[in-house]
């Protein structure tokens, strides 16, 4: 089976989102003559970042308005669920149905002990069981690899930097450090504080792309079956199309978690999608296959 190297790709990615935190912070504190006001922001972007991490399950649930579902209620969910989690020698986790129709689903919580396995009915009533499956590993790998903690520390140091950034640009309009010698220029502070929150989204999505790859490598795997990963994943992208979720915030929040972005995404914001484009995530799973048209 071919490998993607996703490990290798996060680590270089969050290297380049250090890189910006660190020459933006740097330059401020230049301008400033002080990095005091740098931990300040460093300390809230933790603090939200740790908040976010330990309380993912919670949220996302919540912003889902899904329920527990009992054996007797999804005999079918809890089985294979039960199954793949005995196959991966990890705790089996709490599972949640979505009273939506437009179909998803979505992993979460800090750990393997703590995590919860979310489905829409939509994808319920779209998939069947083998297709289902395939989504179940790839969900469940999410939780493996620790993915929500690489989303939460990456969204905290995108934060960290918009923090730093509209900082910036107000002590830049106000000609922060432009008397003292040896300080920064405040028209090069100004535009980098309006790049590097840019450059630092553009990485955060990229890392979460990284992720989805590797959690479709991974989960078929687990499953032994690329093929009916490929066949979910073909089939949410059609229906998505029909029943996106409404754009809301809490939903907007969580998207990231999905296994397929749940919103109509058309022309210019595909650029700016949390996943992969489904075409080349379904080309991996084929090739992990040997799967020749």
């Amino acid at each position: 089976m071919h490998r993607h190297h996703n490990g290798l790709k996060t680590a270089v990615l969050f290297g380049a989102i250090w890189a910006v935190l660190l020459l933006l912070g740097g330059l401020l504190a230049s301008a400033l003559r002080s990095a005091s006001l740098l931990w300040v922001f460093v300390l809230i972007g933790l603090g939200t970042s740790a908040y976010g991490y330990w309380n993912s399950d919670k949220l996302a649930i919540r912003a889902m308005r899904a329920r527990p579902v009992s054996e007797a209620e999804q005999p079918v969910l809890h089985r294979i669920v039960r199954e793949l989690s005995t196959r991966a020698h990890q705790p089996v986790p709490r599972l949640y149905v979505s009273p939506t129709m437009a179909p998803n689903a979505f992993a979460t919580g800090r750990n393997p002990e703590n995590a919860a396995v979310c489905c829409t009915e939509g994808i319920l009533r779209l998939l069947d069981e083998r297709e289902l499956r395939g989504v179940l590993g790839h969900e469940l790998q999410h939780v493996y690899n620790r993915d929500i903690l690489t989303s939460s520390v990456a969204g905290a140091l995108a934060g960290v930097i918009t923090s730093i950034a509209q900082f910036a640009q107000f002590g830049a309009f106000f000609g922060a450090g432009r008397d003292g010698e040896g300080r920064a220029n405040p028209f090069a502070v100004l535009l980098l504080s309006l790049a590097a929150p840019l450059a630092a989204g553009v990485v955060q999505l990229a890392i979460s792309r990284t992720r989805e790859y590797d959690a479709d490598e991974d989960g078929a795997r687990l499953t032994g079956d690329p093929l009916a990963l490929a066949s979910a994943l073909r089939k949410l992208e059609l229906d998505i199309r029909r029943l996106p979720l409404p754009p809301e915030r809490e939903l907007v929040n969580a998207s990231h978690m999905m296994i397929a972005n749940p919103f109509r995404a058309q022309g210019f914001s595909r650029l700016f999608s949390t996943h992969p484009p489904m075409a080349e995530r379904i080309a991996r799973l084929e090739a992990m296959a040997g799967y020749r048209r």
